[in-house]
């Protein structure tokens, strides 16, 4: 097995922890619809959103227009900020760990599927987001994963080569990709499953990162 000299992490539900239900309510409270009428909806037009198809007033104004309503501009306004506080609890023991990397000397990137809107909210509210070497958001690509194309510009802008790359991702058909993209690649559950499959494939020793140094420097 190739040594990983990155890791590419997924953002939602992997750095992020899952939806904050009471920035749940509140988008429920802002659009007055009912609960399966806005979830049908806010799945619907997502990934064209997330694929940089739709702005985010947008993508809303199609939510509204599939539960027969319309939003004003305050309503958008206070959807989009609402949508960003959704995504923003977070997988502290995860953050930590790429944290730790990061001062190791590991390279670390961010390869989500995200709209304008939200990618901008992420990062006025997560100044830590900073601290990775590169963020390849997928509205900004016009591509989204499981596309391979975005597997490719992710690793581009890692300088890294695919097969030295380990990235993480929750959803099983985003790791099936990376991997045909010839990245090395975990689906993320919880951190104790995650940890020992790290163990399992013998990348033990990048849980440890204060004792690990940088490729680079070797």
């Amino acid at each position: 097995m190739n040594p990983i000299h990155a890791v590419l992490f997924d953002f939602g539900m992997v750095l992020s922890a899952p939806p904050d239900p009471d920035a749940w309510h509140l988008i429920r409270q802002i659009t007055t619809l009912d609960e399966e009428t806005l979830q049908a909806g806010y799945w619907k037009f997502r990934h064209a959103y997330d694929r940089g198809e739709l702005t985010a007033a947008n993508y809303w104004q199609d939510v509204a227009r599939n539960g027969g309503t319309t939003f004003s501009s305050e309503q958008i306004a206070g959807l989009i900020d609402a949508d960003v506080d959704l995504w923003t609890q977070l997988n502290k023991p995860m953050i930590d760990w790429a944290q730790r990397l990061q001062r190791a000397g590991i390279r670390t990137g961010i390869l989500s599927n995200i709209g304008d809107a939200m990618a901008e909210g992420l990062l006025r509210k997560l100044d830590w987001l900073c601290d990775f070497y590169h963020c390849t958001w997928s509205y900004a690509l016009r591509l989204a994963k499981p596309e391979l194309a975005i597997y490719q510009a992710a690793a581009k802008s890692l300088q890294t080569p695919p097969e030295r790359i380990l990235f993480i991702d929750d959803k099983a058909e985003n790791v099936a990709a990376a991997k045909e993209a010839g990245m090395q690649a975990i689906q993320y559950l919880d951190h104790a499953s995650f940890e020992r499959e790290m163990e399992v494939r013998g990348l033990g020793y990048l849980l440890l990162a204060s004792t690990v140094s940088s490729p680079t420097s070797q």
